[in-house]
């Protein structure tokens, strides 16, 4: 077994790492940019280099460097996480021939998958399902007619040089293929110059199902069961289960062997990731293989009880695995919510800046220590005070929730999510709730499109449906009844100017346009509080306990015998409480106050229509118009660079420039102007 291992990567990968290397006694080396000088990953390690500037390319890419590392501190492997040099032959092959061992497959391997086209055909003389077509040009719609036919309907035509879905076409039958043939033709042709059409099998309501592998040098290759990853956005992975609910025992199986196939057949060693798109007849298809340790690895770890990390690491120090693929066991439901520093109510743009609260819900699962009793796990690379950079990708936290069924697995993320508080950043952590308590997520119907459907826009809480909103009230009543009856026992009060306790308040819930609803709530007793939201016969009846500290945001406690977390803070004098993915702004009020709130005024927003406004923290990389310089709508107006994305900002409608309000260079906030109109 090694005695120092050096870990070329950062973030949560790198923390978790650490913890397995700690565990077998090992010990660890950090490597790090400029830019993550003060990271966690730094401080967990014993030892920690510096290689480089903050970009990238000048640190966690520089193979040189990393390589130089290992040589400083002595460390006899190298563990690549993923992302960065982990699926990099030629870093593996070269970290090999300096006597380092490579945490991971033997570069082989990782060249023969990592070519798309060739692991394809790579993967079909070896048996494994492929996604039927005819790659080459097709010249009449009578062999188009005839191709559809020996593919199966329904097929998908494409032209060669096509995208922005044009020179595509789905056909169900001969008529739809025929005329989609010449129609894709005519597209492809006025559009790119290239009328080249091809064919392929239409997949329908894909899903994207992975399976996990682990091989070791001795020959023996075993698949730990499959990975449920549709829920995606922009093909970016939001939530990741195991089992998947979905496939059958015996699709699960055929896929299992399929990917073990593939494994052999590169003499596969280390943990490693076949992925498939599955139809909804469970018809699967090889997409790619991954030749690393994924992000969701630790759902797998759940069912398994198996720390893939270890076995990465005693694969590569020789050991052979000690169990048969029937060992295996599979156990229990495990989700995974990626926690990303992104804003869904501007469509999920990047999101960076100090984190001013960070405070994850109480972790029972820990990784590198896989048990088998059902808790939530928290993966982070953070703290509280820490920066989330522009430079690297946006994930803060990848939250674990373990049950004895799906719906015990549902139920745990979903509260573990109500108590996750993070400020200073905007994160997703709502999204999330409110994905998982969607009736088709439920019932496990749903596909890779399934995001794109339902929230096309993006997502606001304020527009979240919660399955209780007399809670909402009911807790926002609570907490304030605890603010007054703090102020009433101050000492020291005037008489008749003292804060009184009562029984009869208002609540006002605000609605986006003034309209805002008015909710009238008793309120009895002193610790646990009896709350009726309503009057006559829909009044709705609470029995609140709760441990909740004044300036706290995370609220837990007990509704009618029901543990519940939540999350409230005053925003003015205003309160926003939020769970479940649903939130509300109320002010909690005297039913005469609230009288005469009805005839207030209603003040609109300021009118911003005249401003380009930067839509997310970032830098500005470029500035494409002048003062005085007419634009027309859809024109490139600016350039943002946050999260290893660059966003081009284009104009909504026609319009003059009057005025430059930001220069190329600048770090921009949400909101900033960057240009004002005439």
């Amino acid at each position: 077994m090694f005695k120092k291992i050096l870990i070329a990567n950062r973030g949560e990968i790198a923390c978790r790492v650490i913890k397995t290397a700690r565990k077998l006694g090992i010990q660890t080396v950090a490597v790090y940019s400029e830019a993550d000088r003060d990271a966690r990953h730094v401080e967990l390690a014993d030892e920690a280099v510096c290689i480089g500037p903050a970009p990238s390319r000048e640190s966690y890419l520089a193979m040189d460097k990393i390589i130089a590392a290992c040589k400083q501190t002595g460390a006899e492997a190298v563990h690549p996480g993923y992302g960065f040099l982990s699926e990099n032959e030629v870093f593996a092959r070269r970290v090999e021939e300096e006597g380092v061992v490579f945490i991971g497959p033997k570069h082989a391997a990782i060249a023969a998958m990592g070519d798309k086209i060739a692991s394809k055909k790579l993967a079909a003389q070896a048996g494994v399902h492929i996604i039927p077509g005819w790659n080459e040009a097709i010249a009449t719609p009578e062999h188009a007619v005839e191709i559809a036919r020996g593919i199966g309907y329904p097929v998908m035509i494409k032209a060669s040089a096509g995208g922005g879905g044009k020179g595509l076409r789905v056909a169900w039958n001969d008529k739809d293929a025929s005329e989609g043939f010449d129609s894709c033709r005519n597209e492809a042709r006025n559009s790119f110059g290239d009328d080249r059409v091809f064919i392929e099998k239409f997949i329908e309501q894909p899903r994207h199902i992975e399976i996990q592998v682990l091989g070791d040098g001795h020959g023996q290759v075993l698949y730990l069961h499959e990975r449920e990853c549709s829920l995606q956005r922009r093909h970016q992975k939001v939530v990741e289960e195991a089992p998947s609910p979905f496939i059958s025992d015996a699709t699960r199986r055929a896929m299992g062997e399929q990917a073990v196939t593939l494994a052999r057949a590169v003499q596969y060693q280390s943990a490693g990731t076949v992925e498939f798109v599955v139809g909804r007849d469970q018809g699967f298809y090889f997409l790619e293989m991954n030749t690393r340790l994924q992000v969701e690895h630790p759902v797998t770890e759940c069912i398994t009880g198996l720390d893939l990390v270890e076995w990465m690491i005693r694969v590569a120090a020789g050991e052979k695995l000690p169990f048969t693929q029937e060992q295996i066991p599979r156990r229990g439901w495990a989700i995974e919510c990626r926690i990303n520093a992104e804003d869904p109510s501007r469509n999920f743009l990047p999101s960076t800046g100090r984190l001013v609260k960070y405070l994850p819900p109480e972790e029972t699962l820990f990784a590198a220590g896989q048990g088998a009793q059902p808790g939530i796990r928290v993966d982070t690379g953070v703290y509280e005070g820490g920066e989330i950079p522009m430079h690297y990708d946006s994930m803060i936290a990848k939250l674990v929730a373990y049950g004895s069924d799906r719906a015990d697995a549902i139920a745990r993320m979903r509260q573990a999510l109500n108590a996750f508080v993070i400020r200073g950043v905007s994160s997703n952590i709502e999204f999330q709730s409110a994905l998982l308590g969607h009736a088709d997520f439920a019932a496990g119907e749903f596909d890779t499109g399934f995001i794109a459907q339902h929230y096309p826009r993006g997502f606001r809480s304020e527009q979240g449906q919660h399955r209780d909103p007399g809670f909402l009230v009911a807790l926002a009543a609570a907490v304030d009844r605890r603010f007054r009856a703090r102020a009433a026992g101050i000492s020291g009060q005037l008489p008749g100017r003292d804060a009184p306790t009562r029984e009869e308040y208002v609540v006002i819930v605000k609605g986006p346009q003034g309209q805002h609803m008015h909710h009238p709530v008793t309120v009895q007793g002193n610790g646990g509080l009896a709350v009726s939201v309503g009057v006559g016969p829909d009044v709705r009846r609470y029995e609140l306990a709760k441990d909740w500290d004044f300036g706290g945001i995370r609220v837990l406690g007990t509704c009618n015998g029901m543990p519940f977390a939540a999350q409230v803070e005053r925003q003015g004098v205003w309160l926003r409480i939020a769970q479940d993915g649903a939130s509300l702004h109320a002010l909690v009020m005297s039913p005469r106050g609230a009288e005469l709130a009805r005839l207030m005024p209603y003040k609109a927003p300021p009118d911003t229509s005249k401003f380009l406004l930067s839509p997310m923290p970032g830098l500005l990389a470029a500035v494409a118009v002048m003062p005085g310089q007419a634009v027309h709508a859809g024109e490139r107006l600016a350039v943002i660079e946050a999260m290893k994305m660059e966003n081009i900002l284009t104009a909504a409608q026609d319009g003059t420039v009057a005025e430059v309000l930001a220069t190329a260079g600048e770090s921009l906030a949400v909101d900033q102007p960057i240009l004002r109109f005439s």
